[in-house]
């Protein structure tokens, strides 16, 4: 099913079998805004059982209505009870709603949209994921250099080749700039030595 925030008009995608029957109160990861996501199949549900319980309670007074004539001055008294309950009760909403004004005002000036990592992180995930595969595709040949100390010149090509692909993807500021690529090769391909 497909959801979207009423502030910022952004669509997400969202699987209807992990919203709770209740809902769920979402953030809006673009704008931060808070809002609530109800199944679809369950919203109609939900606003069902409401009314068919309101005409219960509605059917349940008869009955006690033939007993009331016989105390009329109990029933008084409890409803003035109420009444001060709700205006005790009707205070509280107002306070959550000035919190969530302000950090949403805040999140999209500070920080990245959730799932943009900035240029260094994935400068360094790349860089992992070039040497992981090379010593995947190569588990005989690492063995053989880690054991004889030729690790440059068994994998002088693959090298070669995974350093043209994180300049391409990452730039050549970026690459020569930053340890990373040299670091994946020595945690990963290296086994944690200083080889590279």
């Amino acid at each position: 099913m497909n959801v979207s925030c009423p502030q910022c008009k952004t669509v997400f995608r969202v699987d209807p079998r992990k919203v709770p029957a209740e809902g769920v109160r979402a953030r809006c990861s673009v704008c931060g805004g808070v809002f609530e996501v109800v199944a679809e199949g369950k919203q109609v549900a939900v606003a069902a059982q409401p009314a068919v319980a309101a005409p219960g309670p509605a059917a349940a007074p008869p009955p006690p209505q033939a007993a009331v004539p016989d105390t009329p001055a109990a029933p008084p008294p409890p409803a003035p009870e109420p009444a001060p309950e709700p205006a005790i009760a009707a205070p509280p909403p107002p306070p959550p709603e000035p919190p969530p004004p302000a950090p949403q005002a805040e999140a999209p000036a500070t920080g990245k949209p959730f799932g943009q990592p900035d240029p260094e992180s994935r400068a360094r995930r790349l860089a992992r994921a070039l040497i992981s595969d090379v010593a995947a595709y190569h588990p005989e040949r690492l063995e053989i250099g880690l054991r004889e100390g030729r690790l440059k010149e068994l994998f002088q090509e693959e090298l070669r080749k995974s350093w043209q692909e994180y300049v391409e993807q990452v730039g050549i500021e970026v690459a020569k700039s930053t340890p990373y690529f040299r670091d994946a090769l020595n945690e990963i391909l290296a086994k944690g030595k200083k080889v590279f």
